[in-house]
């Protein structure tokens, strides 16, 4: 008295494999879809915004007094048009942080998501006074 599993086996066994070799040749045979009717991956702007945003961020890191940055992105074409807000530490070179915002941004977009950014809109929203360390505690009148 045999199981049925063992039945199915014995049937899987003799299967012809000329059979097998034949399906398999078809599959291989059929032509593949051209590249241009996949269709295409699209990405939307939040999520552009976010890569802009996060590449803002490491570019202020250990600048003191930054904490912050946003971004908002248009995509046309292939090519994107980003806005950042960033807050930065005061006094510091706040020209030098934002150019080192722009390219960063820049460069991140073109790396991840192969769009050109050809300018970055930095915005200064807002300064946060740093601790100088030989500066006078207390009020001054």
């Amino acid at each position: 008295m045999g199981s049925v599993a063992s039945e199915r086996a014995e049937e899987h066994a003799e299967a012809d494999p000329e059979e097998e070799g034949e399906a398999g040749r078809a599959a291989e045979a059929e032509p593949a879809v051209p590249a241009g009717e996949r269709g295409a991956t699209r990405i939307e702007d939040r999520v552009i915004a976010k890569i802009a945003s996060q590449a803002a961020r490491e570019a202020l890191l250990g600048a003191p007094g930054t904490d912050a940055a946003h971004a908002a992105v248009v995509v046309r074409g292939g090519t994107a048009r980003v806005r950042v807000g960033v807050h930065l530490g005061f006094p510091s070179d706040l020209g030098a942080q934002c150019r080192a915002v722009s390219r960063a941004v820049a460069e991140r977009v073109r790396d991840l998501v192969g769009l050109e950014v050809p300018e970055v809109a930095v915005e200064v929203e807002r300064l946060h006074a740093t601790e100088r360390q030989n500066a006078p505690r207390g009020r001054v009148r």
